[in-house]
């Protein structure tokens, strides 16, 4: 067995779902609404399945959907993006990132990598042979620093990976953060491979600022997205990639032997929801930010420290105050005693540079996030917490 695979121990989500399952526990740890998700796009889908093709696709996509993408992006970041040789579709936004790690690294490239991280990250970079270099990023911003980049960057770096907005973080990458992050790529020579499936769960008046956009970055950069969460459809595992001819025609080759195509039915309905009109797509927006709302303002009344969500389905909760330095046996014991389940962010880092913090999945319904807060109640008038604890952004 390959060990970097064989050797990897069970993820924190597979073993925090499960306790969830066993203990009847409200689960907020795997990020995934419980809601079903635009039924007009779902009826597209099934309008496409019994009245459509339904043989094998273009290998890079049906035409619709590349170029509905293309005028998604034109009308939301205004980026350019040539539908023919710029765009394609592929089967997750974890796909793309698997193949445009195997198409651009070769055996002892480094790579940099931002942690926390997505758990897939690190084991896709081993397994295609490169070298990982690791910037950690510390609560509450999350920000990068021009010392940090300089110990991670070298004349062997190849590919950077970067998550923006930051999964486990929840925060959304500043100006001036993408400028240094791009110096630095345009200094070295390296190509950026950019995880940008949160760019429309985005709050409070912001807006996504994709890499590719800066000046330098265009011919050196892979931009990905994914229609699972802007549609909040986990399940679909339609992802996008754009990048310049040179980039995508490699990239292809990768997905030709990975995936190689992506169920018809769900192509035609993302195209269909990608050309939706503004105000979907900011309702959708809303209702997560109401969400992020109610469960920040529910675990603050109960004492908690509660980090700022600037974007994602996701927050963080500071377990420090509580007396804890270790998440992962404080997630244990809130889901088998409290009937919670939550995920350590001490997971997504390499080392467990961080492990006082803690995070939960909002993007549930009301009901959802009140039982929850419920059974953390209990937990709060146990710990003696003080109302409306929290960390300033």
């Amino acid at each position: 067995m390959n060990p970097i695979f064989a050797d990897l121990p069970t993820t924190v989500f597979e073993t925090m779902s499960r306790l969830a399952r066993e203990t009847g526990a409200v689960n907020l740890g795997q990020g995934f609404p419980d809601d079903p998700g635009p039924e007009d796009v779902r009826r597209k889908a099934a309008e496409a399945v019994v009245g459509g093709w339904n043989q094998y696709p273009p290998m890079m996509g049906i035409p619709e959907l590349r170029e509905g993408i293309a005028r998604h992006y034109a009308h939301w970041q205004g980026m350019s993006f040539d539908p023919g040789t710029e765009v394609m579709v592929t089967s997750g936004a974890t796909e793309a990132l698997a193949g445009a790690l195997f198409a651009l690294i070769e055996p002892g490239d480094e790579v940099v990598l931002f942690e926390p991280m997505y758990d897939a990250y690190l084991p896709l970079v081993r397994r295609a042979g490169g070298v990982p270099r690791f910037v950690t990023l510390t609560p509450p911003q999350f920000g990068l620093t021009e010392e940090a980049l300089a110990a991670a960057f070298s004349e062997r770096t190849k590919v950077v990976l970067f998550n923006n907005p930051l999964n486990p973080a929840a925060t959304v990458a500043s100006a001036e953060d993408l400028e240094l992050l791009a110096r630095f790529c345009i200094r070295f020579g390296a190509v950026a491979v950019c995880d940008e499936v949160w760019e429309h769960v985005v709050f409070d008046g912001r807006r996504h600022v994709p890499l590719i956009s800066l000046p330098g970055m265009r011919e050196r950069t892979v931009k990905i997205g994914s229609a699972g969460k802007i549609f909040n459809l986990t399940g679909w595992k339609v992802g996008f990639v754009c990048a310049c001819p040179e980039i995508l025609r490699v990239l292809a080759k990768a997905h030709q032997f990975l995936t190689f195509t992506t169920p018809p039915n769900l192509q035609a309905a993302v195209a269909y929801g990608l050309g939706k009109e503004d105000g979907h797509f900011e309702a959708l927006r809303a209702d997560l930010a109401r969400s992020r709302d109610r469960f920040t303002a529910g675990l603050r009344d109960l004492g908690f420290a509660v980090l700022p969500s600037a974007g994602t389905y996701f927050l963080n909760i500071d377990i420090a105050p509580l007396g804890e330095a270790d998440d992962v046996s404080f997630c244990r014991r809130l889901v088998e005693e409290h009937g919670v389940a939550a995920i350590p962010v001490s997971a997504f880092y390499a080392e467990r540079a961080v492990a006082n913090l803690v995070r939960f999945c909002f993007a549930k319904r009301d009901e959802t996030l009140d039982a929850a807060l419920e059974r953390l109640a209990g937990l709060a008038r146990a710990r003696g917490l003080a109302p409306s604890g929290a960390i300033a952004a």
